[in-house]
């Protein structure tokens, strides 16, 4: 019965055909599933409909048929590895969670996976051909667990590895998102003061017909130019922010911000104890799960998510083939701490590369969440200071003109 319903979820997911018949009254229009468009015209000739035109269905909207998340992926691999562990068949593991699965694309995917390795394909060959949601560590891991008949033991290795990430990934967001928040809050109360709070002094003032402290010129010339060259600032930086967007998606782009941001004081450090605990996490899971080393470098890099972590990983596959040791090479490369590489060195040493590997990643997850919290405790203060100091001058600079007029009403 869970085979059966996990075929028919399958299905109900292939394209569907609208076909024209002929009929009595006129023309009809009904519907066929199929894998292709060739395969609903074999099935409409072997039935013997004679049909007049066909073409595929368009895709509706609906809720739920978002890209799966790095989560749905998470309990996907927890609970498949529950179930390889209670002794469950692949194929029926599969057809339970394609079944229960929240979001459809990922059902369909898993329903699909199903497919593949009921026609012989191996688990890790059928999570190929979906690189989108199962990357190239998450299928190599599979591979080798396949191989070392330890499948529940890496889905476990998997799931936790992904956890980790996921939290890393957190931390690093909170700490972006933060001061990007109090900056665009900031920029909003400034634009706002600038268009329509400014105008109506700079009116009261020309009445008087005083002369205008400095200040207070520098913030109506600052209020002007708002008002006019307003119109043009927001498409020009919604304009640099997809050209931005553009030039980090090309691989000399994102060579050159990712340098740039490793150097970047209070951000650099953080960026690099992030670089550090997830290759470190990657890596030591992948040895420990049985992928080889050179192997286990190669996805490590190309997972890195920094260019330029991506470029010193791969570029030390050659000295290693030649018979260097890992430690030797990353250090030439001068891309983690020396304490990093020296732990990696006595890893190697000791044949314990992949659990001194787990070891530095907990220590710079740890080094991570204080360079957030310091970060969080730095940033908070100086902003609200930028903040009130901006604010301020523009309320004072606004108040001394009427400050000085009451003066002069007084000593008349």
């Amino acid at each position: 019965m869970l085979v059966t319903g996990a075929l028919v979820l399958y299905e109900s997911f292939m394209p569907i055909f609208i076909y024209k018949i002929k009929t009595k009254a006129g023309e009809d229009t009904k519907e066929i599933e199929a894998e292709t468009q060739d395969a609903a015209i074999a099935t409409l000739r072997k039935q013997k409909i004679p049909f007049i035109s066909i073409k595929k269905k368009p895709k509706e909207l609906s809720f739920g048929g978002g890209a799966p998340t790095e989560k749905d992926v998470v309990i996907f691999t927890r609970q498949f590895a529950t179930m390889i562990e209670a002794g469950l068949p692949l194929v029926q593991c599969l057809s339970i969670l394609a079944a229960q699965a929240e979001n459809k694309k990922f059902a369909a995917a898993i329903a699909d996976i199903k497919s593949r390795v009921e026609k012989g394909d191996t688990f890790a060959d059928a999570l190929r051909k979906h690189p989108k949601i199962f990357d190239s560590l998450y299928s190599n891991m599979v591979e080798a667990g396949e191989i070392g008949g330890i499948l529940d033991t890496i889905l476990k290795r998997l799931a936790a590895y992904i956890e980790k990430a996921l939290a890393l990934k957190g931390k690093v967001k909170s700490a972006m998102v933060y001061p990007a928040a109090i900056v665009s809050i900031a920029v909003i109360v400034i634009i706002f003061l600038m268009i329509f709070v400014i105008p109506s002094f700079a009116s009261m003032f020309e009445g008087a017909g005083a002369a205008l402290p400095l200040p207070t010129q520098i913030v109506m010339s600052a209020s002007s130019y708002t008002k006019k060259y307003i119109v043009f600032v927001i498409p020009i930086a919604i304009g640099a922010g997809f050209a931005f967007k553009k030039f980090y998606a090309t691989e000399k782009g994102k060579l050159i911000v990712d340098r740039f941001m490793l150097k970047v004081p209070v951000f650099g450090p953080l960026i690099q104890k992030v670089s550090v605990a997830k290759f470190t996490r990657t890596m030591g899971t992948l040895l420990a799960s049985g992928v080889p080393i050179l192997q286990g470098l190669d996805i490590t890099a190309r997972t890195a998510g920094n260019k330029v972590v991506e470029g010193a990983v791969l570029s030390i596959i050659d000295e290693i083939k030649e018979g260097k040791a890992i430690a030797e090479s990353l250090e030439k490369k001068k891309i983690f701490p020396t304490m990093v590489v020296q732990m990696i060195g006595v890893g190697e040493a000791a044949g314990a590369l992949d659990s001194m590997l787990n070891k530095i990643a907990d220590f710079y997850d740890e080094e991570v969440d204080t360079a957030v919290e310091g970060l969080t405790a730095l940033m908070e203060p100086a902003l609200m200071a930028f903040l009130g100091v901006v604010v301020g001058f523009i309320v004072v600079a606004m108040y001394l003109p009427i400050f000085k007029l009451a003066s002069l009403a007084g000593g008349e």
